[in-house]
């Protein structure tokens, strides 16, 4: 595929070249998706250079120490039927633990409902995301399950934690990729002091579409996660699971009346991480937290992207669009113990009149 320009791409839909029918890592650490997506605005040469100084396939030591600092995490997963899941992991300081550069560990309860617990098998591809409201700063990994284990059987290695919740699993993660993102749309927030973990049983709502108390959850939201996943003919470190954040003025994303959920895409970092898994599996899972009650709206399904087109006027700043079909949806009632509040701090690319720039 040829380069094209950045601004004014001249196909609607970005087609991944195939060996046989295998997708492959690039060397550069992009499978075929991503760099449709990348060559389509003209950045595939740009990308192929910039790829192998950033996407490094253990975590570094500012990293390590990064995550190791982190009160919670997202977790992006991959269900049997193939829909990918965004969930959050939170925990005591310190439940995040990196022995080594290539493993991570998380020690957490996952509340029941999410199906996070059903997706823990060695070998599954996680993804995962580190953010700092406070500070914008934010890094990703992406990599597999190496094992799970219980309190007990941590404790029977000598390796359990004092005062472990005796609910919490550990999973142990060996890295694929780790890299760093761009802070834009990252509203600055503050947790309140002695408040976060997991609650294990929230009350549980489960359906096939958005309730009215969903819609208005979505409707009220700044903030999201989204979670995506190349496909099973994708091989090498590129292949496996993407979580990351979507922000932006409040109603950024839009319930259509038809129960789709629509996103702005803005300008990023342009690794199109998601759109290209997106280009290949075209599904996703979004997780909606609401800072101010700990309820966590999760909910996976089907994916068509927007590339251009007289509706992209209905979202100022947006470079595309893409609208989730949900399949199912959960709704989980004060799963999350932490309260996070706004700050008097600058959301990066949204301007003074709240229009993203």
């Amino acid at each position: 595929m040829s380069e094209r320009s950045e601004q004014d791409p001249s196909s609607p839909s970005p087609s991944p070249e195939t060996e046989g029918g295998v997708i492959a890592d690039d060397g550069a650490g992009f499978h075929a998706g991503e760099r449709a997506v990348q060559d389509l605005y003209g950045l595939g040469a740009r990308m192929a250079a910039i790829g192998p100084q950033v996407l490094r396939d253990h975590m570094p030591d500012q990293h390590r120490l990064f995550f190791m600092a982190l009160p919670f995490v997202l977790v992006g997963s991959v269900d049997a039927g193939g829909l990918p899941w965004a969930s959050l992991l939170a925990g005591p300081a310190g439940f995040i633990q990196a022995p080594d550069p290539r493993v991570l560990s998380i020690t957490a309860t996952i509340p029941a409902g999410d199906p996070l617990a059903d997706h823990l098998v060695p070998g599954a591809a996680l993804g995962l995301l580190g953010i700092v409201p406070e500070t914008r700063r934010r890094n990703r990994l992406n990599g597999r399950v190496l094992r799970v284990r219980s309190p007990a059987e941590m404790e029977a290695e000598g390796a359990a934690p004092a005062a472990i919740d005796p609910t919490a699993l550990c999973i142990d993660i060996l890295v694929d990729q780790c890299f760093g993102n761009c802070p834009r749309f990252i509203r600055p927030r503050v947790a309140a002091p002695g408040r976060g973990g997991m609650t294990q049983t929230p009350p549980v709502a489960v359906a096939d579409r958005l309730s009215p108390a969903a819609r208005e959850m979505i409707a009220a939201a700044d903030t999201l996660f989204v979670a995506s996943a190349a496909d099973s003919r994708a091989s090498g470190r590129a292949a496996g699971v993407d979580v990351s954040h979507r922000g932006g003025p409040r109603g950024f994303a839009v319930v259509e009346a038809d129960g789709a959920v629509t996103v702005p895409d803005y300008a990023g970092n342009r690794y199109f991480n998601t759109l290209g898994n997106m280009v290949l599996r075209p599904a996703a899972g979004i997780l909606v937290p609401d800072f101010l009650t700990g309820d966590l709206l999760s909910l996976s399904g089907d994916v068509e992207i927007i590339w251009q087109g007289p509706e992209l006027r209905r979202h100022p700043g947006a470079e595309r669009l893409w609208r989730l079909r949900p399949r199912r949806v959960i709704h989980m009632a004060g799963a999350w113990g932490a309260r996070l509040r706004e700050t008097d701090g600058r959301v990066m690319g949204i301007g003074v009149d709240g229009v993203p720039a």
